[in-house]
């Protein structure tokens, strides 16, 4: 059994208990020799950076995003269908308390991360709603499968409060420990540095969970991925991401630009 019996009752207390917003840690998630298969099974950083795309601005750095699932190793597929699967749906649906949920079979933005010595992800909120299905997201699931992680190696999973003063919650990125948590306006996360000196990448899987109608306190305010600094990151805070966040926006204007171009000569 990829993933054992879980302890409802318990996970969905823990789960509505989460401060500063509902979650829970799972340790040992997955049946322990299977971690062990799935985590033997990725790639190594080299490899990675050749099957899928590479991040390397200044939020996300030496981070690899392998999305396609033909692309996965056999026992990274088996996880995946085990983590969409109708029986795992049931049980989510019934720890959070979220009705309906869907799995999102293309994986946007998650599948498999390997992140590499020197390698960052700052802390943020996640897109809230994927246009191209007309779904709300809901959940992150977050899978750890690292069979050796040293403190001195950073790497470490964190919570935030709401206005990222003070970290709430930090885990390390252990083998077989997952985190389930309710993406929300507030549900600030982010993975402190990766020592340059760490022997070995940081590996995880990341599922992530929608409904097709709305959260009950839903504004209507689309966005995607919010960055913010850590109380100790005043350049980053007052400089690096503003200069980030003006990238991004230039090069994304960029490609509708090219896309109504393109339209506009197929008509023409």
């Amino acid at each position: 059994m990829v993933i054992p019996k879980l302890d409802r009752e318990m996970l969905r207390k823990k789960f509505t208990d989460g401060r500063p917003f509902p979650f829970v840690k799972i340790d040992n998630l997955l049946d322990p020799e299977f971690a062990k298969v799935v985590a033997s099974s990725y790639p190594s950083f080299e490899q990675a950076v050749t099957q899928g795309r590479q991040f390397l601005g200044g939020n996300e750095k030496k981070k690899v995003q392998i999305e396609d699932s033909a692309l996965f190793p056999e026992p990274v597929k088996q996880l995946s269908d085990a983590l969409a699967s109708r029986e795992f749906l049931e049980d989510i649906s019934y720890v959070t308390g979220i009705a309906d949920l869907v799995a999102d079979e293309k994986l946007v933005g998650g599948g498999m991360h390997i992140t590499g010595p020197g390698g960052r992800l700052d802390v943020h909120v996640d897109f809230n709603y994927m246009e191209s299905e007309k779904l709300y997201r809901r959940l992150n699931l977050l899978l750890y499968l690292n069979p050796v992680w040293n403190d001195a190696w950073g790497g470490d999973f964190q919570f935030w409060d709401p206005e990222v003063k003070q970290c709430c919650h930090s885990y390390a990125p252990v083998l077989n420990r997952a985190v389930i948590f309710e993406t929300s306006e507030i549900s600030f996360h982010g993975v402190t540095p990766i020592s340059s000196e760490a022997p070995y990448p940081r590996l995880s899987f990341a599922a992530y969970y929608y409904t097709a109608s709305p959260p009950k306190n839903w504004t209507g305010d689309v966005h995607s991925t919010v960055f913010k600094a850590r109380p100790d990151e005043k350049l980053r805070g007052y400089i690096l991401m503003p200069a980030e966040k003006i990238k991004k926006n230039l090069v994304r204007n960029a490609r509708e630009l090219k896309r109504n171009v393109k339209k506009f000569l197929s008509h023409s």
